[in-house]
């Protein structure tokens, strides 16, 4: 009997010390990215639609053309199905019955962010346009507790960010869109980023930065100050989306998963960040399937842009791969997971939502 409890002690100190080796977190979204394609990969109705196809004939089925799902999603997202499938937990594919829902009545970004973070649904959060986010998020909370503060960052492509995450109050510099960085004193290839920031050609008008900005001033970022939370935002799925172009659609897609990669190779590279990070990769909502046509929408009329995914690496962490159990996760629940497995429980002036449980089970 003193045997088997000593097992079972050692046991909990083994995984107590795995949870306890979690001493970063890398939060990365790209905006509206359907779970249709994260797990099916490439949508033929869509492919061959002469309104998506953007007049590039087969191109699309070169690149992403399999004749399984499971080979199509590989092909459109590697990393994700090799590195993150390994040692990770994908959560989200539907024909499981594994749902992951945003809670908020909305369906589009602001909220679904605001969600994220903040792991509760403030209803008055209702618009694109909505001023500074009254309610207390997880990188804000992360700010003040001990070994985080000014080690906290957010890059996003989109300005609404300032807000969303509310700059002025929560204490963490947010760059978005158009934002130089580096300070009052940036360094050489910061100096660089805010030259092509300033000259680029204003493809999404000036509330949104093409992503590869946004890809390498974070990256900038995390060599130069060595943030212990890193928040990366990337935008051009969404906008590619709404303008119809599902071959760019697929490629910013493509892109984002290749940038993952990158960020993974770094941080493994590093004994600050080495088998010591977390990762958590989502989306802030679904887009339109049902009616095809409505994949380049979301909102309420969009039917189905509710329905997201999300996934998550870290040490301690049981690699469980593909979540195939039938559940049901939300959004809101997203804030608190993130903060447990920093050791930390996430609290704010207003609710938040339960951590996924499913996440720290082995």
């Amino acid at each position: 009997m003193r045997i088997l409890v000593c097992i079972a002690l050692l046991a909990i100190c083994i995984n107590s010390s795995a949870q306890n080796k979690i001493e970063n977190v890398l939060i990365v979204t790209t905006d509206g990215l359907r779970w249709q394609e994260v797990f099916k990969g490439m949508d033929t109705a869509l492919a061959n639609s002469n309104d998506f196809n953007e007049g590039k004939g087969t191109d699309i089925y070169k690149k992403y053309w399999a004749p399984s799902e499971t080979e199509r999603r590989e092909k459109l997202l590697p990393f994700l199905w090799s590195v993150v499938k390994s040692n990770g937990q994908i959560y989200g594919n539907r024909a499981y019955g594994n749902d992951v829902n945003v809670s908020n009545p909305y369906w589009f970004s602001y909220p679904g962010y605001s969600e994220i973070f903040c792991g509760y649904v403030g209803t008055f959060v209702n618009s694109n346009s909505y001023k500074a986010n009254p309610n207390t998020n997880l990188l804000e909370y992360l700010n003040k507790q001990n070994g985080f503060k000014k080690k906290v960052m957010a890059f996003g492509a989109w300005n609404a960010f300032d807000r969303i995450l509310n700059e002025q109050r929560s204490g963490f510099p947010v760059y978005s869109a158009f934002d130089s960085v580096g300070g009052k004193h940036p360094d050489a290839k910061e100096v660089l980023i805010n030259d092509m920031i300033r000259d680029c050609y204003k493809i999404m008008g000036l509330s949104e930065v093409p992503d590869v900005y946004t890809h390498y001033s974070a990256l900038e970022a995390l060599k130069k100050v060595k943030p212990r939370a890193l928040y990366i935002a990337y935008g051009e799925t969404d906008e590619f989306a709404h303008e119809g172009k599902y071959n760019s659609y697929l490629d910013a897609a493509h892109q984002f998963d290749a940038w993952l990669q990158f960020l993974w190779d770094y941080l493994q590279s590093r004994p600050r960040y080495k088998n010591k990070t977390a990762v958590f990769i989502t989306t802030d909502h679904g887009r339109g399937d049902k009616i095809k046509s409505q994949w380049t929408d979301h909102g309420r009329e969009a039917i189905g842009s509710d329905e997201i995914w999300f996934a998550i690496m870290a040490p301690g962490i049981s690699p469980k791969g593909e979540v195939q159990q039938k559940m049901q996760v939300y959004q809101k629940q997203f804030a608190q997971t993130i903060a447990s497995i920093l050791g930390f429980t996430f609290t704010a002036e207003h609710p938040v939502a339960e951590k996924v449980e499913k996440v720290f089970e082995k």
